[in-house]
């Protein structure tokens, strides 16, 4: 999904993620689609905050591997626009009290299995976590 750089399209990627997912067998109101919707809105929301303002793009991609009886993964990749602006580095000091943001990536790191990001180019960079969901369904 190709969704705009502004609050409104961080938003719309959770709402597109949970409704997705719940197409998909995981549940609307399951503690997996919350996890996965507070990733996918904390990636999203670090792409509008490094891309918003530059009036550029970012596309949300989920897939599902595995299945239900054996356990499945899912994968959220967000790719912003702004492969200049690096991540802070892993182990960096988390903000203060008194800090009004810097705390989505550490959530993203309490929730997923894994996380990163990589450099697709000169332009984009994706960031991506994998979560793994527990076997049973609806």
């Amino acid at each position: 999904m190709q969704l705009s750089s502004t609050r409104r399209g961080a938003r719309l990627a959770r709402l597109l993620g949970t409704q997705w997912l719940d197409e998909h067998a995981v549940p609307y109101r399951s503690t997996s689609s919350h996890h996965a919707a507070l990733v996918v809105a904390e990636l999203a929301a670090n792409a509008v905050r490094h891309c918003g303002s530059v009036g550029r793009d970012f596309r949300l991609r989920l897939t599902l591997t595995g299945t239900a009886s054996a356990g499945r993964r899912l994968r959220v990749e967000v790719t912003d626009a702004r492969a200049d602006k690096p991540l802070p580095p892993r182990g960096a000091e988390p903000p203060g009290p008194a800090e009004e943001s810097g705390r989505g990536l550490l959530l993203v790191d309490a929730l997923a299995d894994r996380w990163g990001d990589r450099t697709d180019d000169r332009i984009t960079k994706t960031l991506w976590a994998e979560l793994a969901l527990p076997t049973s369904t609806r």
